[in-house]
């Protein structure tokens, strides 16, 4: 199974992969969109996430072991699967009562350490078929992203007509109340007219903000509403903080709970929004951690120190990988020891992770 996983996974899924997390995901869809807003003034971004409904339960067994064994696994261990798949009698105990057996045939089993890996050889042709798009995916929350120049969205429109009809050939529900559309244009003297998406002859909700594996992603590519609600979520844990206080526990116990409750909220993911976020933003998070500094009596490290030792990190270990998809826009120059900056025209790209990234680690070698 491990040669299956290595040499067939789809690049762009980012789930149950070493060196593979949510901030990649939403890295590469980043860069993606900047990167092509960079090469001219009117080009522009859309964005679908599509939604399934109940994606591992609907996976069927006989469509999986035909790819499989497209794939090279051997018959006998496709076979096992498939016996491991089919006829599972399932039932609910609530205290004392059992409810009566149900045989089911289709799906991977809720919590089982093989269904993620099997969800993912499931759906690893569903692929684009033109190259001004691309489809980013963490399990099964799925990006359609289409690269638009010269208000031509043709390619953009048949990529999903693709993606519905690859859907309905394996069975997978796509939930259309949950899906939407987002369009990341900074072309501020243009008036477009933008082709409205639909699936199964229902038109997709147009928002102009979206939260992705944990992050608000806006129209205008503005961190202000992502901040903003880790900055209230962050001061709701203060109050137990300053109880812990209260009852007189060691600072270095404080510390710790700062640490786990708080810190982890304010830095999730910060690698690739803290980069494009405002000075206000920034501000307003850092008294977060000055309020936890009074509460503690300790000093605590800023963001700022923390953003630039996560893209250290998180660079290195990018390019130690050569299966991450980002790994080439790490190369080094002729004397080996600096790597070679990205090109930018763009504020917005020149701070984003990876221009970031490569310039954290020429300063630290």
């Amino acid at each position: 199974m491990p040669i299956v996983v290595q040499t067939s996974m789809d690049p762009l899924q980012f789930a149950y992969r070493h060196n593979h997390a949510t901030d990649d995901a939403i890295a590469h869809l980043l860069h993606s969109t900047l990167t092509h807003l960079d090469k001219g003034r009117g080009n522009y971004v859309k964005m679908l996430f599509v939604d399934y409904s109940s994606a591992f339960n609907t996976i069927i067994p006989s469509l999986l072991t035909t790819k499989l064994e497209d794939l090279g696994l051997h018959t006998s261990l496709s076979d096992w699967i498939s016996n491991f798949l089919t006829d599972r009698p399932q039932s609910v105990r609530v205290g004392n009562c059992v409810s009566s057996i149900l045989t089911l045939s289709t799906g991977a089993p809720q919590g089982c350490v093989l269904s993620p890996l099997l969800y993912s050889l499931y759906t690893y042709d569903c692929t684009v078929t033109s190259s001004s798009n691309i489809i980013v995916k963490f399990a099964d929350d799925t990006v359609v992203m289409g690269l638009i120049s010269d208000n031509d969205e043709r390619a953009y429109l048949e990529e999903i007509k693709h993606l519905e009809n690859w859907c309905q050939e394996y069975k997978l529900l796509l939930n259309f109340s949950k899906t939407k559309e987002l369009i990341v244009d900074c072309s501020k003297k243009q008036v477009r007219h933008y082709q409205p998406v639909r699936i199964s002859g229902t038109t997709v909700e147009r928002v102009d903000s979206f939260r992705y594996l944990g992050i608000h992603i806006s129209q205008d590519l503005s961190w202000s509403r992502h901040t903003n609600s880790l900055a209230k979520k962050a001061r709701q844990r203060l109050y137990h903080l300053r109880r812990l206080r209260d009852f007189r526990l060691h600072s270095k116990v404080l510390r710790n709970f700062y640490t786990c409750t708080i810190e982890s909220i304010l830095t999730g993911n910060i690698t690739v929004w803290f980069g494009n976020s405002t000075k206000q933003d920034r501000q307003a998070l850092q008294r977060v951690v000055r309020s936890a500094e009074c509460i503690t009596h300790t000093e605590l490290p800023d963001l700022q120190t923390i953003y630039y030792k996560w893209c250290q990190t998180k660079a290195r270990r990018i390019v130690k990988d050569p299966t991450h998809p980002n790994n080439r826009l790490f190369s080094l120059l002729r004397s080996g020891k600096r790597f070679r900056s990205l090109k930018t025209k763009t504020e917005r790209l020149k701070r984003n992770f990876f221009p970031q990234a490569i310039r954290a680690l020429n300063q630290g070698n």
